[in-house]
């Protein structure tokens, strides 16, 4: 027997193993409901200035377009409500990205190293007040209060 041979074998034997232990109904059993649950989120980036584009990779249009005047992706200058299940996102913009997430209560959670710059932890609402946190200049686009 070869060694892809060999190795297919021992795929099939911990397939069915793993079946064995965990029971079939189990590795064919959907998510529970709260899982797949979409919640209403808004974005809300409309304090930046200028304006730009944004997006959230795999929710809404891209912002790596080659033609701004066709660019389907979404402005600053509009709150956007996203239907988004729990799980993992991210913010992305030109000049500013961050992770954020959606707990099973649909509240959003992220770093609290982003308070200076995004709003709305345990909400429904996202607020992006920076373009960027540390600009060209080296001054941060908000302050320490």
């Amino acid at each position: 027997m070869n060694h892809v041979n060999q190795l297919e074998v021992w795929r099939w034997a911990m397939a069915v193993l793993f079946a064995g232990v965990v029971g079939l109904e189990l590795v064919d059993a959907a998510p529970p409901p709260s899982y797949t649950k979409e919640h209403a989120i808004m974005i809300d980036p409309t304090v930046l200035d200028p304006p730009s584009w944004w997006y959230v990779p795999g929710v809404t249009p891209s912002i790596y377009n080659s033609d701004p005047d066709s660019l389907d992706a979404y402005k600053t200058t509009d709150k956007r409500t996203l239907a988004l299940k729990p799980g993992k996102y991210k913010f992305i913009s030109f000049t500013f990205d961050f992770p954020f997430s959606v707990n099973l209560d649909g509240k959003l959670e992220f770093a609290s190293s982003l308070d200076q710059c995004v709003e709305g932890r345990g909400t429904q609402t996202l607020i992006v007040r920076c373009k960027r946190t540390y600009p060209y200049g080296g001054q941060p686009d908000y302050t320490y209060q």
